[in-house]
Protein backbone atom coordinates (compact mmCIF):
# COMPACT_ATOMS: atom_id res chain seq x y z
CA UNK A 1 0.00 0.00 0.00
CA UNK A 2 1.22 3.28 -1.48
CA UNK A 3 0.95 6.93 -0.44
CA UNK A 4 -0.55 7.40 -3.99
CA UNK A 5 -3.11 4.87 -2.80
CA UNK A 6 -3.86 6.07 0.68
CA UNK A 7 -4.72 9.10 -1.16
CA UNK A 8 -6.86 7.89 -3.81
CA UNK A 9 -8.73 5.59 -1.04
CA UNK A 10 -9.59 8.51 0.97
CA UNK A 11 -10.33 10.45 -1.77
CA UNK A 12 -12.39 7.99 -3.17
CA UNK A 13 -14.24 7.23 0.33
CA UNK A 14 -14.99 11.01 0.79
CA UNK A 15 -17.26 10.53 -2.50
CA UNK A 16 -19.07 7.79 -0.82
CA UNK A 17 -19.72 9.02 2.55
CA UNK A 18 -21.69 11.42 0.51
CA UNK A 19 -24.05 8.68 0.42
CA UNK A 20 -23.22 6.49 2.99
CA UNK A 21 -26.39 4.82 3.85
CA UNK A 22 -26.69 3.62 0.16
CA UNK A 23 -23.08 2.32 0.24
CA UNK A 24 -23.71 0.09 3.14
CA UNK A 25 -27.03 -0.89 1.98
CA UNK A 26 -25.11 -1.93 -1.76
CA UNK A 27 -22.49 -3.59 0.45
CA UNK A 28 -24.96 -6.09 2.67
CA UNK A 29 -26.91 -6.86 -0.15
CA UNK A 30 -23.91 -7.89 -2.18
CA UNK A 31 -22.14 -9.69 0.83
CA UNK A 32 -25.56 -11.68 1.04
CA UNK A 33 -26.07 -12.67 -2.69
CA UNK A 34 -21.87 -14.03 -2.74
CA UNK A 35 -22.50 -15.63 0.55
CA UNK A 36 -25.89 -16.38 1.66
CA UNK A 37 -24.78 -17.92 4.73
CA UNK A 38 -23.36 -14.88 6.07
CA UNK A 39 -26.96 -13.82 6.90
CA UNK A 40 -26.93 -16.27 10.00
CA UNK A 41 -24.16 -13.98 11.37
CA UNK A 42 -26.41 -10.96 11.55
CA UNK A 43 -28.72 -10.95 14.45
CA UNK A 44 -29.31 -7.08 15.48
CA UNK A 45 -30.80 -4.26 13.66
CA UNK A 46 -29.15 -4.46 10.01
CA UNK A 47 -29.54 -0.43 9.92
CA UNK A 48 -27.43 0.10 13.46
CA UNK A 49 -24.77 -2.49 11.66
CA UNK A 50 -24.62 -0.33 8.68
CA UNK A 51 -23.90 2.53 10.34
CA UNK A 52 -21.43 0.95 12.49
CA UNK A 53 -19.79 -0.64 9.08
CA UNK A 54 -19.73 2.84 7.76
CA UNK A 55 -18.71 4.39 11.50
CA UNK A 56 -16.08 1.56 11.35
CA UNK A 57 -14.88 1.80 7.78
CA UNK A 58 -14.49 5.72 8.19
CA UNK A 59 -12.22 5.57 11.18
CA UNK A 60 -9.82 2.80 9.19
CA UNK A 61 -9.92 4.72 6.00
CA UNK A 62 -8.66 7.67 7.45
CA UNK A 63 -6.13 6.32 9.94
CA UNK A 64 -4.13 4.77 6.67
CA UNK A 65 -1.06 6.27 7.52
CA UNK A 66 -1.14 5.03 11.12
CA UNK A 67 -2.00 1.65 10.82
CA UNK A 68 0.74 0.67 13.59
CA UNK A 69 -1.44 2.75 15.88
CA UNK A 70 -4.43 0.91 14.92
CA UNK A 71 -3.30 -2.60 15.22
CA UNK A 72 -4.39 -3.45 18.63
CA UNK A 73 -8.28 -1.87 17.72
CA UNK A 74 -7.73 -4.00 14.45
CA UNK A 75 -7.17 -7.29 16.17
CA UNK A 76 -9.62 -6.28 19.16
CA UNK A 77 -12.02 -5.56 15.77
CA UNK A 78 -11.26 -9.17 14.53
CA UNK A 79 -11.47 -10.86 17.68
CA UNK A 80 -15.20 -9.78 18.07
CA UNK A 81 -16.06 -10.84 14.68
CA UNK A 82 -14.21 -14.61 15.59
CA UNK A 83 -17.13 -14.38 18.08
CA UNK A 84 -19.84 -13.37 15.86
CA UNK A 85 -18.52 -16.73 13.94
CA UNK A 86 -16.53 -14.78 11.02
CA UNK A 87 -13.94 -16.90 9.63
CA UNK A 88 -10.65 -16.16 7.18
CA UNK A 89 -12.85 -17.65 4.19
CA UNK A 90 -15.24 -14.92 4.64
CA UNK A 91 -12.97 -12.13 3.47
CA UNK A 92 -12.94 -13.06 -0.24
CA UNK A 93 -16.76 -12.65 -0.41
CA UNK A 94 -16.33 -9.75 2.21
CA UNK A 95 -13.90 -7.56 -0.24
CA UNK A 96 -16.01 -8.66 -3.29
CA UNK A 97 -18.82 -6.99 -1.80
CA UNK A 98 -16.75 -3.74 -0.36
CA UNK A 99 -15.55 -3.11 -4.19
CA UNK A 100 -19.01 -4.02 -5.52
CA UNK A 101 -20.38 -1.23 -3.51
CA UNK A 102 -18.04 1.32 -4.34
CA UNK A 103 -18.25 0.66 -8.27
CA UNK A 104 -21.92 1.56 -7.78
CA UNK A 105 -21.23 4.15 -5.34
CA UNK A 106 -18.66 5.71 -7.35
CA UNK A 107 -19.83 5.50 -10.93
CA UNK A 108 -17.84 6.76 -13.29
CA UNK A 109 -15.55 8.00 -10.67
CA UNK A 110 -14.55 4.48 -10.10
CA UNK A 111 -11.35 3.76 -12.22
CA UNK A 112 -8.69 0.59 -13.00
CA UNK A 113 -6.39 2.92 -10.26
CA UNK A 114 -9.31 3.29 -7.24
CA UNK A 115 -9.98 -0.41 -7.56
CA UNK A 116 -6.44 -1.06 -7.28
CA UNK A 117 -5.73 1.11 -4.54
CA UNK A 118 -8.90 -0.30 -2.48
CA UNK A 119 -7.75 -3.83 -3.43
CA UNK A 120 -4.54 -2.84 -2.14
CA UNK A 121 -5.79 -1.34 1.48
CA UNK A 122 -8.16 -4.30 1.60
CA UNK A 123 -4.99 -6.52 1.50
CA UNK A 124 -3.35 -5.31 4.26
CA UNK A 125 -6.37 -4.65 6.48
CA UNK A 126 -7.45 -8.49 5.61
CA UNK A 127 -3.89 -9.91 6.41
CA UNK A 128 -3.95 -7.95 9.91
CA UNK A 129 -7.26 -9.34 10.77
CA UNK A 130 -6.89 -12.70 9.68
CA UNK A 131 -3.62 -13.02 11.82
CA UNK A 132 -5.30 -11.25 14.70
CA UNK A 133 -7.93 -14.23 13.80
CA UNK A 134 -5.97 -17.10 13.82
CA UNK A 135 -4.09 -15.96 16.87
CA UNK A 136 -7.42 -16.06 18.74
CA UNK A 137 -8.27 -19.31 17.70
CA UNK A 138 -4.66 -20.63 18.33
CA UNK A 139 -5.29 -19.03 22.21
CA UNK A 140 -8.16 -20.83 22.30
CA UNK A 141 -7.06 -24.11 21.52
CA UNK A 142 -3.92 -23.99 24.16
Amino acid sequence: MTDDQIDVVQLSFRQVMRDRETTAELFYERLFELDPSLRALFHGDMAEQRRKFMVTLSVVVGSLRYLDDLTPSIAALARRHVRYGARPEHFSSFGAALLSALETGLGDAYTLEVEAAWMAVYDVLARMMQAAMSQTALLRAA
